[in-house]
């Protein structure tokens, strides 16, 4: 997956923020990376494009660090709630054009949506949701919300039905759902054909709202 290349900031070199950044540098971004504790500066200073140690609270340390000449700025902060609100809101006084901020609570989530953040995100809550309905059913192997309560799921074929039609699987019967397609292996098979017979390793894609896919994968 390709997109323009931008120049990203990520504030707060913990794990998380570690973890954007080491990324964003492996798809080919100019990355800065910033922290107020010299050690997370020191183990990622080889592993992206700069990292500087700076008061992250003070906009006249993050203006000498050249925050204001960057694209995206990601708020990575988890451990201080107070460093996190003065961060993004320093951040958006200097004129960063995007910022995305990490969130402890729905309490702070509303402070950085009033700062004007442009996405706030609650990693672990959203990782912990992922996995809990991965785990609820083995046969879901993945999925995305698209917004505006759809998703798109990534539902493995089980044994069972090896060998049968795509019809059999009563799709029909679940409304709101739809099939996107087929994976079979690296192959793409468009899913409007009824006819399409299953293989037992195929990857079932489908589109809908979240209570009738779910509906649907646990009847299989």
């Amino acid at each position: 997956m390709s997109g323009k290349k931008r120049n990203f900031v990520v504030i707060g070199l913990g794990m998380f923020g570690r973890t954007i950044a080491t990324q964003l540098v492996s798809f080919g971004n100019h990355v800065l990376g910033i922290d107020s504790d010299e050690v997370r500066v020191n183990d990622v200073i080889d592993e992206i494009s700069e990292a500087v140690i700076a008061d992250v609270r003070d906009d006249e340390s993050l203006r000498e660090a050249g925050v204001d000449q960057y694209d995206v700025a990601v708020i990575a902060i988890g451990d201080d709630l107070e460093s996190n609100v003065l961060c993004t809101m320093n951040v958006k006084l200097l004129g960063v054009e995007t910022i995305w901020a990490k969130a402890m609570n729905p309490t702070h989530h509303r402070i950085l949506d009033r700062l004007g953040a442009d996405r706030v995100i609650h990693p672990e809550e959203e990782i912990g949701q992922h996995v809990a309905q991965m785990l609820h059913n083995p046969l879901v192997r993945d999925y995305l919300s698209l917004g505006d309560g759809n998703y798109l799921v990534d539902l493995s074929i089980p044994e069972t039905f090896e060998g049968k039609r795509l019809e059999e699987l009563k799709l029909a019967d679940h409304e709101d759902i739809r099939v996107v397609g087929i994976m079979r292996g690296s192959e793409y098979i468009a899913g409007q054909d009824d006819e399409t017979l299953l293989e037992v390793d195929d990857k079932l894609l489908l589109l809908g709202r979240r209570d009738p896919l779910r509906d649907f994968s646990d009847s299989l």
